[in-house]
């Protein structure tokens, strides 16, 4: 950042402006929002807020403070790791480089899920479900948040992921409902069966990755990114033992990325043990979600 952000005679608007040059300049296409979102976690205020004070000058401090923030954000580095925070399903979650961020298209299979479990079990009030690879546990927060009457486990490999779960699961008080489990895939959950499983599990193919947004290839945790050459390994594992863990009539559904659903669709026809098998697009129009139901 150039000499002049220094100055003590930078107001809200003036540095909100120069702050979208900046990152603009930096290949940020939301320098603008960027800026107006760092200001306001750095003031501990609302964007509304943030314009209701445009004329606020700030401090010595707080210019040096801004400064950090910007610095990283023009490296490239994601807003919601700087900041620390992400909105899933009107929810507040904490993140951190241990985890991947929660996507908003990743909403979709919360709501394939919440009409699926209440088309079939609309008198259970014991409803087991189970979210592998977990991550920020935004899943299974949605989840709880919606059914109620829902013991849910979430399981991740990674001790890191499931610490900070925690974290987000107490944080929307929701501890009550959801159970969460260090280890790979089924591992953890014994015998155990669910009325239904979710999934989001890494599906970049592998040569992919060096040519997303330096905000995910260079922040976001590989391990979670990954899927093996064609991005499928994941769902290979996943989708053939996936009904030794469902319940009569429960259901399998497993996010993946673009141009993939026809071969998990098959993924789930060769086990031989799934029906209504079908994808879903997402509000763009891309496929996005795959699910089947255990035939009887």
């Amino acid at each position: 950042m150039t000499q002049t952000v220094s100055e003590t005679t930078w107001s809200v608007l003036k540095l909100i402006k120069w702050t979208a040059g900046y990152l603009s300049e930096k290949g940020i296409s939301t320098a603008r929002l960027d800026g107006e979102l760092l200001l306001a976690h750095l003031l501990g205020m609302d964007r509304t807020h943030l314009y209701m004070n445009f004329d606020q000058p700030l401090t010595k401090e707080e210019l040096a403070a801004f400064k950090s923030l910007v610095k990283r954000r023009g490296n490239r580095e994601p807003l919601q790791y700087i900041t620390e925070r992400q909105e899933f399903w009107s929810m507040p979650f904490k993140v951190s480089p241990n985890v991947l961020i929660p996507r908003p298209e990743t909403e979709l299979l919360v709501e394939e899920a919440i009409k699926a479990i209440k088309a079939t079990f609309p008198q259970d009030d014991s409803l087991n479900i189970l979210d592998i690879g977990t991550g920020s546990g935004a899943l299974a927060a949605a989840l709880a948040k919606e059914i109620k009457s829902a013991s849910i486990i979430g399981v991740d490999i990674s001790d890191e992921a499931i610490a900070l779960a925690r974290e987000n699961i107490e944080l929307n008080d929701l501890s009550s409902s959801v159970t969460l489990l260090q280890g790979d895939l089924f591992k953890p959950v014994g015998e155990k069966r669910f009325h239904l499983i979710v999934s989001n599990p890494p599906y970049i193919p592998h040569h992919e990755l060096k040519a997303l947004q330096p905000e995910v290839s260079q922040y976001e945790p590989l391990s979670a990114l990954d899927g093996g050459e064609d991005g499928l390994d994941y769902y290979r594992e996943l989708i053939p033992k996936a009904p030794e863990y469902l319940m009569p009539e429960g259901w399998l559904m497993v996010e993946h990325g673009m141009g993939q659903a026809e071969e998990i669709i098959a993924l789930f026809e060769e086990t031989g043990s799934f029906t209504k098998i079908e994808n879903v697009n997402d509000l763009a129009g891309i496929d996005r979600v795959v699910k089947g139901q255990l035939a009887d």
